[in-house]
């Protein structure tokens, strides 16, 4: 998730309100040494750069300007902005002190009961002077990878130390954390981002980094990043390094998805009956090397933009929803691909 600046403003102030001019001169001076991916580059620093979530990032910035910040955990598919969210929080109510204020562990690596009873513990028993009312933010990102006994030793840790101490969890499914951290906490819900959000943000990037593109170019990069942001910012960096131009066919060479143009002239190709085109065509991305889930998901969304019949849409959609799993219990053929070709011609048929 990233900043929604201006768009308008010149270069010189869309940097300056993320680093410093010092480091903006540095950038300038000496790009080759500047190595920042732009999804850290772009990060916001302020809850108001956030984009999307509009409702649940207003809670955060109620929280922000009263200074009491309870337990929060924020779930949410990746790419959307949970730790920046925490991140930005955090910056905004300790300032320049957030750096011995602020303890940040990645819980798909630290997850075990012994980081809760010695990093987490000695961190909340530190001595901090903070402004009344504030208080120190221990962040867990990834924290549903932790395990059941780690997750038990910190809903006491919550307790004992809550005078001092506020806990930020990020997660992709709040189902994964125990109950008893759950009350404990104020959960924050975050969706996807929309096409329309992503596309914004993209065009702020191309404009800043004169990135040249194509309008096709940035739509493929928003269909392949399916409402992840980080994942549609590193899809253009890689792109626009790779290639140097923003096109079609250079996002796909880069994301190494099946193309969606030539999985869209598979349905019509089903609609019509031709089942010897329609296999054909898979069979093709079979031997391109994509694995039988890469072009059954890509087609399931392009079905879902697809000008049909909205019965003819829904069962088509039950017909690859049926393959899919079929694919995911272990029966990856490209048997299965052709199958569901032929089941397809005959529905259209029927």
């Amino acid at each position: 998730m990233l900043a929604t600046g201006s768009g308008s403003s010149s270069s010189t102030a869309a940097v300056s309100s993320r680093m410093d001019v010092d480091e903006y001169s540095a950038f300038k001076g000496n790009q080759d040494g500047f190595t920042l991916p732009w999804v850290e580059h772009y990060r916001p620093k302020l809850l108001r750069d956030i984009v999307g979530n509009e409702d649940t990032v207003s809670r955060l910035s109620i929280i922000a300007r009263d200074g009491n910040m309870p337990n929060i955990i924020i779930s949410g598919p990746p790419g959307i902005g949970k730790t920046t969210s925490i991140l930005c929080l955090a910056h905004e109510l300790l300032g320049s002190q957030a750096k011995e204020a602020v303890l940040e562990l990645n819980a798909s690596d630290d997850r075990g009961i012994d980081v809760v009873r010695n990093r987490i513990k000695m961190f909340a028993q530190k001595k901090v002077t903070l402004p009344e009312g504030r208080h120190k933010i221990i962040i867990l990102d990834e924290a549903d990878s932790m395990t059941p006994g780690a997750q038990q030793a910190l809903r006491r840790t919550m307790e004992i130390y809550s005078s001092t101490t506020r806990f930020a969890l990020a997660c992709n499914m709040s189902s994964k954390i125990i109950e008893p951290i759950q009350s404990r906490c104020a959960i924050l819900r975050y969706s996807r981002l929309s096409d329309e959000q992503v596309l914004k943000r993209l065009l702020e990037i191309c404009k800043f980094e004169t990135v040249e593109y194509v309008p096709e170019g940035l739509e493929a990069i928003i269909f392949s990043a399916e409402g992840d942001m980080r994942q549609a910012i590193n899809n253009l960096q890689a792109t626009h390094s790779g290639f140097g131009f923003i096109s079609y066919d250079n996002v796909f060479k880069v994301c190494d998805q099946p193309s969606p143009q030539v999985l869209g002239a598979v349905i019509t190709a089903c609609m019509k009956g031709d089942v010897d085109s329609a296999v054909e065509q898979l069979q093709k991305f079979w031997v391109d090397g994509y694995s039988g889930v890469d072009i059954v998901g890509t087609l399931f969304r392009v079905v879902k933009f697809h000008a049909m019949p909205e019965y003819m849409k829904l069962e088509f959609i039950r017909e690859i929803g049926n393959t899919h799993m079929r694919m995911i219990e272990g029966v990856q053929s490209v048997v299965q691909v052709s199958a569901l070709a032929a089941r397809l011609c005959n529905l259209a048929a029927n």
